[in-house]
């Protein structure tokens, strides 16, 4: 976890690899109890403008959260903020890349809210998530 006198504006958040399977994608559906078939049935899905299955975009969130997780602790799971846009699905075979950098600090005698673009990509560079996460963090946790 990296400590709040060790965050600058512009620096990259530590980056998170995870390779997507059919196996992981069904885990998934478990999971939250969703069973749409474009992540599950691969006939299905392979008759759909998708051309195949997609992960469940909560899934790369999930990602997205859990880089943040290590970043910045306790801190971002108490009260972090995620706005994102999807841009393409992740398909199993894709290695999935989250990334982020800190892009502005705000300072109080309390905390510190530090906001960061944060991005997810394939392994052909192509954006999956784009988006922008903030959290605060107390000046004496």
């Amino acid at each position: 976890m990296l400590q709040l006198s060790d965050l600058r504006e512009g620096m990259k958040l530590p980056e998170l690899k995870k390779n997507i399977t059919q196996e992981k994608i069904n885990l998934y559906a478990e999971a939250s109890k969703d069973f749409n078939p474009i992540h599950i049935n691969e006939a299905f899905a392979k008759k759909t403008p998708a051309g195949g299955t997609i992960a469940h975009g909560m899934l790369n969130l999930a990602y997205i959260s859990e880089m943040l997780t290590t970043a910045f602790g306790l801190s971002w799971l108490k009260g972090g903020r995620l706005s994102v846009r999807f841009k393409a699905p992740a398909r199993p075979g894709d290695t999935i890349t989250v990334s982020g950098k800190i892009v502005r600090m705000q300072k109080s005698d309390v905390e510190t809210l530090v906001t960061c673009d944060v991005l997810c990509s394939n392994q052909k560079d192509e954006q999956i998530i784009t988006g922008e996460a903030s959290v605060k963090i107390k000046a004496n946790p």
